[in-house]
């Protein structure tokens, strides 16, 4: 059987990387063999010696090697002040039911002090022991029902700890290193009972001692190194070609439930971990509610469809929009209004570069939204609150290892090289709207990923297809045989 399925899988040229990965030849399954009789420690995830098609020798995680770890803790150490202690606990686990947990996901800042991606763990950082790791317990019970979770030994063997302990321990030692310190600062997003209840945390809360953590954490976070640029730009990439296949299989699937499978499934295919959120899939009246989620809803035939969708690829996040008519033509009062979403879109875009912020771009697509609603004939009054009622977000945000990533900065702040925003200009009219009826319950949002570089800016997505002329090209291809547009070609170079 294996073999039958290998020849009709080398037989597609798209598919031999799947073939090669699933059929070794003779020679790596002869290596694959005798790498598996030996004993690898399970750490409780993805290692070098366990998973070497993620991860290279010397890497925590997927392309972020220890010395980048080590790097964070020592650039955070640097920001805070003399004398304090940063506590980081780890995610919680939430419950779907009594024994059914949600997915996983770990805190962003526990994630990028110490690169574990499990649950139950207290990271503790000072000048005097570096890092020190609290890790759960050795539970054999757990063991058998969840596998195998890292340890004390672990984080100093694997995650590079300096010291690491059983957390069964750490209300004996925390308190002591708590009360040497002049200020202590945890996230307290994430904050844990099993170090908030202790009375040295207690009695340092009572001295105004207790500090917020995000504020020096996102400040490391907002400036993105080489690595962390290398998997943003695979996952905007993974991103884009999903959502490109999407576009193309809803002239035939016109539905919301199935769009957001779609995508999914192809985000996942192509190595995505998760999705980064759940996928906004809002087709016609759907599309001007802007958080809309529940994706239950046909197309109907003239009508667009707006998807927001983000992928996660190691720890790492992608944010992306594009709306479309499913029916592979715009109507004329949807092609008014997405020209006008798009030219902010692109005119915000040469905005972007060291020195402007995130404030007076959204500043300046609010005057070209005005001025372009209002000779459309849709605002009719010139206030801030009826402009609000057609777009109250912000142009962007910044991204990275969150979806609205390093939150705790300004969108005031002057732009740097490094930093990763989004460009996100919109309108969503309700269909209970004073406006001209063929513009009512229309919703339209073009999203973009955008790098400060040092010269201007890069876009992590500009592979997607966003001008009209390129998405009725690529919605008609095989709809209209024997015709090739010469904008589809553009739309790929």
């Amino acid at each position: 059987m294996a073999i039958r399925c290998l020849r009709v899988l080398q037989g597609n040229v798209s598919t031999r990387k799947v073939a090669a990965r699933l059929f070794p030849t003779s020679h790596d399954l002869n290596a694959y063999t005798s790498y598996t009789t030996e004993r690898t420690i399970d750490v409780g995830q993805p290692t070098p010696l366990s998973h070497p098609q993620l991860l290279a020798e010397g890497e925590i995680t997927s392309g972020m090697k220890s010395d980048e770890y080590i790097s964070r803790r020592k650039r955070l150490l640097e920001l805070l002040p003399e004398k304090s202690l940063a506590i980081i606990a780890s995610a919680p686990v939430k419950m779907m039911t009594d024994v059914v947990p949600y997915s996983f996901r770990q805190d962003a800042d526990y994630l990028y002090i110490t690169g574990c991606s499990q649950p139950g763990g207290v990271a503790v950082l000072s000048e005097d022991c570096g890092l020190c790791m609290f890790m759960p317990d050795p539970d054999p019970h757990d063991a058998v029902w969840q596998g195998q979770a890292a340890g004390a030994e672990a984080a100093v063997n694997f995650f590079k700890a300096e010291k690491a302990y059983p957390l069964s321990k750490m209300h004996k030692i925390l308190p002591e290193m708590i009360g040497r310190a002049t200020q202590v600062f945890h996230n307290v997003k994430t904050a844990l009972p099993s170090y908030m209840e202790l009375e040295a945390f207690h009695q340092a809360s009572h001295n105004d001692q207790v500090k917020d953590l995000a504020r020096y954490t996102h400040e490391l976070r907002w400036i993105k190194s080489s690595s962390e640029l290398k998997l943003m730009r695979e996952s905007a990439s993974i991103a884009c070609q999903s959502l490109l296949q999407t576009m193309l299989f809803s002239r035939t699937y016109p539905e919301e439930s199935i769009l957001s499978a779609k995508v999914e499934f192809e985000c996942k295919m192509r190595g995505a971990q998760r999705m980064a959120f759940n996928p906004v899939v809002g087709g016609g009246a759907n599309g001007s509610i802007i958080h809309y989620s529940r994706n239950d809803q046909q197309i109907k035939a003239g009508k667009l469809v707006l998807m927001d969708i983000g992928c996660e690829f190691h720890g790492y996040l992608s944010d992306l929009t594009r709306t479309w008519p499913p029916c592979g033509n715009f109507s004329s009062a949807q092609e008014m209004l997405y020209s006008l979403i798009l030219e902010t879109n692109k005119e915000c875009m040469k905005l972007c570069k060291p020195g402007a912020s995130i404030r007076q771009i959204h500043n300046y697509s609010v005057q070209m939204l005005r001025r372009g609603l209002k000779e459309l004939g849709i605002l009719k009054d010139g206030s801030s609150y009826a402009y609000h009622q057609l777009n109250p977000t912000s142009i962007g945000h910044y991204l990275g290892m969150d979806v609205h990533d390093s939150a705790v900065i300004s969108n005031d702040r002057p732009l740097e090289p490094g930093v990763v925003i989004t460009i996100e200009p919109g309108v969503y009219i309700p269909s209970n709207y004073d406006a001209p009826d063929r513009f009512l319950g229309i919703g339209i949002r073009i999203e973009d990923e955008v790098l400060i570089t040092e010269t201007g800016h890069e876009v992590l997505t500009g592979s997607m297809p966003k001008e009209i002329s390129h998405i009725t090209s690529l919605l008609n291809l095989g709809h209209n045989k024997g015709t090739e547009a010469p904008e589809l070609k553009a739309a790929f170079s």
